[in-house]
């Protein structure tokens, strides 16, 4: 398992983010606080875009296309 912590700056780039990551096979959670969704679900999504900073758990190790793909709401 591999973990990120991702930024959303607002609707838009969580319309875009899941948009990216449902092209891909892997498993993903997001993370904040309690709140546990699916990294693939808009709706799940939307539900975290407020929150300063989200874990993104993908349940593959060899994911370095995703993050290339995801890199800018990869928090720095």
């Amino acid at each position: 398992m591999r973990k990120k912590k991702v930024v959303f700056c607002g609707p838009d780039d969580a319309l875009e983010f899941v948009k990216k990551v449902e092209k891909y096979p892997y498993n993903m959670d997001m993370i904040s606080g309690r709140f546990i969704v699916d990294a693939k679900s808009l709706l799940g999504v939307m539900n975290l875009v407020c929150q300063p900073e989200i874990e993104l758990n993908v349940y593959e190790e060899d994911c370095e296309d995703l993050f290339k793909d995801i890199e800018k709401y990869i928090a720095a």
